[in-house]
């Protein structure tokens, strides 16, 4: 019988429960403990909810460390503000006691997973244990040609975030990360040709987008929507790069063609009035609905009662929503940008090239078209959705992929 490897899993947030970054950290700390022998260091107020977690579902070869800053280190911080910061001196302070359980423990491999970028480092990797960072994300940018349709508070976030990260960049602690590792997840090919650029040894493109067997059990269960109201649905925060204004655009070309249509935007966020009066400017206004902020329980039944998502991101190192939405038979149109470009093929959805806006505009309005005017279309698109997520977008599937990365690993060290 193999002996279990041992693994020490960086994960700062981490939450049962959770989508996005805390759930990342659980799945994969779940999947990791199915043939390792696990050590995962967390912040501690993550402790609640994972021990909550544990009295239901125990996962007995899984020993938790929970670690903070001390307070004078972060009475400052408060929900996103300053989550950066706080995040770099996190990861510089978790250094030492990852370095005395090495020596008690003699790990195999140590693997960071969350936070999901590629810019920030792992001090881990300093550590003389094979290290697997990732998957990473966050190289990827809106297209130059897009930023005329920002809004200033837009263009202005995008320059900050271009330069912010470029500075990381440029600093030995991530260049040092990158050389140390024995390889890099990247969750998209924008972040891939950032990594290359930096120098990395080796890397492999792995989404960090998956599902559970309870999440995909709800999403098989609705029904396909075929009501010949046609709804269009776009979901998330309502931020100038997720590209919204792109698809009301589109809808308000696509429903001079189809006017038994509606577009439905769940979701609330700084660019909402914006967004507003750009339908009411169309004309459109009474058949957009702005649905605001709703529980995940509501987004479901909304999701249901809809026939197509539309999410037009310019730059998503992610996107569970395509993916959900594709668990619940809804085709996908997308940008060919980021995290949806590796979900969504020509089968499940349309990939719509971001060339210029205009295009842009023009093409979602078309595919909308095809989508609602075909019905056989409509239906060849809804089932391999499914096919797609069940096949490559389950947590089952991430363990398997990278307990072969491990093996591969432990049998070259």
């Amino acid at each position: 019988m193999k002996k279990k490897p041992k693994v020490l899993v960086s994960a700062y947030a981490c939450e049962p429960g959770k989508g996005s970054e805390p759930g990342v950290g659980w799945n994969w700390v779940k999947q990791i403990s199915k043939f390792a022998d696990v050590w995962v260091i967390t912040r501690a107020n993550n402790r609640p909810a994972i021990e909550k977690a544990l009295k239901k579902e125990p996962l007995n070869n899984v020993h938790w460390i929970y670690f903070d800053l001390p307070y004078w280190l972060r009475f400052w911080k408060k929900g996103q503000r300053g989550v950066h910061l706080y995040y770099f001196l996190w990861q510089k302070g978790i250094y030492s006691l990852a370095k005395q359980l090495c020596e008690q423990i003699k790990f195999d491999i140590i693997h960071h997973v969350t936070f999901v970028n590629y810019w920030l480092p792992s001090f881990l990797s300093f550590l003389p244990v094979s290290f697997v960072f990732g998957p990473v994300g966050g190289g990827e940018d809106a297209p130059p040609n897009f930023f005329s349709t920002f809004s200033l508070k837009g263009k202005i976030y995008e320059y900050q975030r271009k330069w912010f990260r470029r500075i990381f960049e440029l600093t030995p602690y991530v260049r040092q990360n990158i050389k140390n590792a024995s390889i890099i997840l990247a969750t998209t090919e924008e972040t891939a040709k950032r990594l290359e650029n930096l120098g990395v040894r080796r890397l492999k493109i792995l989404s960090q987008v998956a599902l559970s067997n309870e999440d995909l059990e709800i999403l098989f269960n609705i029904p396909l929507n075929l009501e010949k109201k046609f709804k269009f649905l776009s979901l998330g925060r309502l931020l100038h790069w997720k590209g919204f204004h792109l698809g009301i655009k589109a809808f308000a070309k696509f429903i001079k063609r189809f006017p038994q249509s509606e577009y439905w935007i769940v979701g609330d966020g700084p660019e909402r009035k914006n967004l507003e009066k750009l339908a009411a400017q169309l004309g459109i206004k009474d058949k957009v609905k702005f649905w605001g902020f709703v529980p995940r329980h509501e987004a479901l039944k909304i999701l249901e009662e809809t026939h197509v998502l539309v999410h037009p991101s310019l730059h998503d190192s992610g996107g569970w929503v395509s993916i959900e939405a594709m668990a619940a038979g809804r085709p996908v149109i997308c940008l060919d940008l980021g995290g949806p470009a590796l979900q969504v093929t020509s089968e499940t959805g349309f990939k719509i090239p971001a060339i210029t806006p205009e295009q842009v505009v023009n093409d979602i309005a078309n595919a909308m078209y095809s989508l609602a005017t075909n019905k056989t279309l409509y239906k060849q698109m809804s089932l391999a959705s499914r096919e797609r997520v069940k096949k490559y977008f389950t947590w089952e599937r991430r363990g398997e992929e990278i307990k072969r990365i491990y093996a591969e690993i432990l049998k070259n060290t």
